[in-house]
């Protein structure tokens, strides 16, 4: 009953910073929500007695938010963050609603076809080891993860690169 109240907390906290993420204009507070999203994620590793993976997630994705500060620092003027006010129109609001329900559906179509929550209590009975957990993540066999994972920092790589690339001051 405990386990359940806190994952309905964590939930909750997930969710509406996840909203306030992407609705607010101003980059710091959105970056704030994100991180109070990674550190609900995290909990939520913890919780299920994952605790490499809650610390890795705390470790990793919450050091990236402190990046994302600095990089936010850096890209965008003060006085563009003083000044950025962006209205949205209601019709734009609507518009958005109706394409987050359009999507939500398909999405439960798709799990609904697919078997997806007949198949959830079998799978919550398995207990799987840190081991196998370790070997799915830097596997190269089928249904492991170490290339999704080489491309994911090649992007993120490019990105810092990006990054830097706008940061850079043109000399007069």
């Amino acid at each position: 009953m405990a386990n359940t109240v806190m994952f309905i907390i964590l939930a909750l906290v997930i969710l509406g910073s996840a909203l306030l993420c992407v609705t607010t204009t101003r980059i710091m507070r959105a970056a704030t929500f994100m991180l109070f999203v990674l550190f609900g994620v995290a909990g939520i590793y913890f919780l299920l007695d994952y605790t490499f993976l809650g610390a890795a997630q705390i470790a990793v994705y919450a050091g990236g938010v402190t990046m994302i500060y600095v990089f936010a620092i850096q890209l965008v003027s003060k006085r563009t963050l003083q000044g950025m006010v962006e209205k949205i129109k209601a019709s734009r609001l609507i518009g958005y609603g109706l394409v987050v329900l359009v999507s939500l559906v398909v999405v439960s179509l798709i799990l609904l076809k697919t078997g997806f929550y007949s198949n959830f209590d079998a799978v919550a009975d398995t207990e799987l080891s840190m081991k196998a957990i370790g070997t799915a993540l830097v596997g190269s066999e089928k249904y492991q993860y170490v290339l999704p994972f080489e491309f994911i920092s090649l992007f993120l790589l490019a990105c810092i690169i990006g990054g830097l690339v706008v940061a850079r001051k043109e000399e007069d």
